[in-house]
């Protein structure tokens, strides 16, 4: 047996050999070839809708649920419908689905839904609302429908094949109202965009009307007739007639929606009924929520979604005293529960994208409803004409019945009845035709007699058929007779309201504080404390930390002015609502991370704001023992200022910082146990804030002032420390002798 040959080995100089250069392409000639094809099927066959109102995909769903006979039959599973839509929309049943959910009557996405459905389709205002599986949900036509097809079984419009030809679908529907502006619609193609509102059906109707009685309304008539769109989720439309005239002429601009709420006086609380169209409650939950986090809704105690069987609702529960019209007013600026609809009017005419006006795209549609009307009527006018010609045939047999019955029983074969008949009577083969086929109980006299009636009126409905289509204006007439019965039928009243700029509350942007009285407490190492009167009922005793001690102390409100001067010769200017709330038992806030002070800087002082007046002093006492009194007034700023820097000398450490508002005992005291105790009026007052003062306490080499306090009880006398003059020697001070001094009952802080 002979060996089979081996097949010849490739050389690795032929693997290796270099492959010829690649014919160099424009990439202008790549992107025409290969690109452009792919952009004009989105365009025209996926994302922009037609002048019926539909996408491809909604199209090819209503249709296949046609041919289903759910029109009028009862609901079937919605699995049956994708999977028979999927014979002319061959992009998976998970999209199919989508396409249909949004078209039911369950999810409230459009003002007249297509789809009369059964069980759960989510809800348009939710996007976490899931729609359930299709093998547990039911669908049919909604009756509405009947306007979409109507004349499809006419000719009215274009059938072509589907993708594998195995069954014809329409290019259009040949609906009877303006779909277009009736169903809201939107899609991304490549390079473009289309979003289309939606509008009131009845308002529609009616100008439609208009348009077909004057092609060249105005703007402004359209505008007296469909004022402004009208959206499935109802809420507020803040109108402007202007702004509303921009899109209705050039198909683009934004449309500001709001929502409608109700104030619950009983149970304290906001309800929020209706939202915008172009928002969900995630995303305004999601806002509020931040807000809520960030201290900026501080009227609100609670908010929840409270969405059940009666519809849409979420609720705010409202803290005591809160003014409900101020905080919407404000959320309207900061949450979606104020959004805008953007339109823009790209539509797909003849194959083509335009972005088109109001007026425009209702010319449109007249322009495709006189086609779809006029092929309707060519449709029936055929019928009539065949229908008379067989009548007529029908009427030659009616002088002799008895020779027709005597012709077809003489015939020996049956393929010669109809040409004897032709032969006979005169007739030609479709009239002979029919005539052969009349069953032998209605070869009577009555039978012809009563059908030739109905040539009389046959020919009336030819002569109206054939004056209707050579008279464009009957045509028109025609088309606005079926408009003002679709709008007595199915039209409704708005869900929108619309409601002038002059009806918004203007807000403030910043949350009103909640006012309620405090004490605030400061301490040596910078803690501050703002703690409630209700809180100190059960506990004033203080927590601090090691070797701290407290600096200031007073009663006040919430929304007092706070100042503090630190030991970085800055001022800082804050609100007592700045600060957080907290009990006596914890340390408190810490000032430098709350005002955001510089690394290492603390107060040193503290004082209201509303305690200062012009002829009020601010003592400062530093550490080479000088003092220096500057009134309060070379603080003063033309502006607002949450931040003063270079408030007193830089000569020395600052050791304190006492505001004089009256004549005040000081008690001066330095790191070698000695101490002086003088009255305020001894420190010489300055108007410059860069004073270094004078000499108060008498101070040797290497000593430095550690400590200046007020002594409130004028009395007090401790040793030989007070002193009348200015610089003074200090007397020795034990600690006890400074328990003692300070220890008055009336001191304060």
């Amino acid at each position: 047996m002979a060996k089979k040959k081996a097949a010849p080995q490739k050389r690795l100089t032929d693997i290796n050999e270099p492959q010829k250069p690649a014919v160099p392409q424009l990439i202008t000639d790549t992107i025409k070839d290969n690109y452009m094809p792919y952009v004009m099927t989105v365009i025209v066959s996926r994302a922009i809708p037609e002048i019926d109102g539909f996408k491809p995909s909604q199209r090819k769903l209503l249709y296949t649920m046609y041919t289903m006979g759910l029109l009028k039959g009862q609901r079937t599973k919605s699995t049956n419908i994708v999977g028979q839509t999927m014979r002319l929309h061959p992009h998976g049943d998970a999209s199919i689905y989508e396409t249909m959910v949004r078209l039911t009557r369950g999810n409230d996405a459009l003002l007249h839904p297509f789809i009369d459905s059964k069980g759960c389709f989510g809800k348009q205002y939710s996007h976490d609302m899931a729609y359930a599986a299709p093998r547990y949900t039911e669908a049919k036509l909604d009756s509405f429908c009947t306007e979409l097809f109507s004349g499809i079984d006419k000719d009215a419009v274009d059938l072509v094949p589907n993708y594998d030809n195995s069954m014809m679908e329409p290019v259009l529907f040949p609906t009877t109202f303006p779909n277009i502006l009736v169903s809201p619609n939107s899609g991304i193609a490549v390079g473009m965009a289309s979003s289309v509102c939606s509008f009131n059906l009845a308002e529609i109707c009616d100008a439609t009307v208009a348009i077909l009685k004057n092609p060249k309304v105005s703007t402004d008539k359209l505008l007296d007739i469909m004022p402004a769109p009208d959206f499935s989720g109802g809420a507020e439309l803040i109108y402007d007639r202007e702004q509303m005239k921009q899109i209705y002429e050039t198909g683009r601009g934004a449309i500001k929606l709001r929502a409608i709420w109700e104030y619950n006086k009983k149970d304290n609380c906001i309800e929020i009924l209706q939202i915008p169209y172009s928002t969900n409650i995630e995303a305004i939950i999601k806002k509020l929520t931040e807000l809520f986090k960030a201290g900026k809704l501080k009227e609100v105690s609670d908010f929840r979604d409270e969405i059940d069987l009666n519809g849409f609702k979420l609720t705010l529960d409202l803290k005591r005293g809160t003014d409900p019209d101020a905080l919407m007013a404000r959320l309207f600026k900061q949450t979606p529960l104020m959004s805008a609809f953007d339109c823009n009017f790209n539509i797909l005419i003849d194959g083509s994208p335009r972005l088109l006006g109001v007026a425009d795209i209702l010319k449109e549609w007249i322009r495709f409803r006189l086609g779809c009307f006029c092929r309707e009527c060519r449709f029936d006018l055929k019928k009539k004409q065949e229908k008379l010609h067989l009548l007529q045939g029908l009427g030659m047999i009616l002088l002799d019945i008895d020779r027709c019955i005597a012709i077809v029983r003489g015939t020996e074969k049956e393929s010669q009845v109809v040409p004897n008949l032709m032969k006979e009577f005169g007739i030609d083969e479709i009239q002979a035709e029919y005539i052969a086929e009349i069953k032998l109980r209605h070869l009577n006299r009555e039978y012809i007699i009563e059908r030739m009636k109905e040539i009389e009126n046959l020919l009336k409905e030819i002569a109206d058929l054939e004056a209707l289509l050579a008279d464009e204006l009957k045509q028109k007439a025609a088309i606005a007779n079926q408009l003002i019965a679709i709008k007595k039928k199915y039209g409704k009243e708005r869900k929108t309201k619309l409601i002038g700029a002059e009806e918004i509350i203007e807000a403030p942007t910043i949350a009103p504080e909640e006012n309620y009285n405090v004490r605030i407490v400061l301490t040596r190492d910078g803690f501050f404390k703002k703690i409630t009167m209700r809180s100190l009922q059960g506990n004033d005793v203080h927590t601090l930390k090691e070797g701290d001690e407290i600096v200031f102390s007073r009663d006040c409100d919430n929304l007092a002015d706070i100042i503090f001067i630190t030991n970085a010769r800055q001022m800082y200017f804050a609100k007592v609502s700045d600060f957080s709330q907290v009990k006596a038992s914890s340390l408190g806030e810490f000032v430098n991370a709350t005002l955001k002070m510089d690394n290492g800087e603390k107060p040193i002082c503290a004082f209201l704001a509303s305690e200062m007046k012009p002829e009020t002093n601010i003592i400062y006492v530093f550490e080479n023992g000088k003092g220096v009194r500057i009134p309060y007034s070379a603080y003063e700023t033309k502006s607002s200022r949450r931040r003063l820097t270079g408030v007193y000398s830089s000569a020395s450490n600052i050791v304190s910082a006492i505001v004089e508002d009256d004549t005040k005992d000081i008690l001066l005291e330095n790191d070698s146990g000695k101490a002086i105790l003088i009255s305020s009026k001894l420190i010489p007052e300055k108007a410059t804030r860069s004073a270094g003062g004078v000499q108060l306490m008498t101070l040797k080499k290497d000593q430095t002032l550690t400590s200046a306090v007020t002594v409130n009880d004028k009395s007090a006398a401790v040793g030989g420390i007070r002193k009348i003059k200015i610089p003074a020697v200090g007397g020795t001070f034990t600690p006890a002798d400074r328990k003692k001094l300070l220890a008055t009952p009336d001191r304060k802080e």
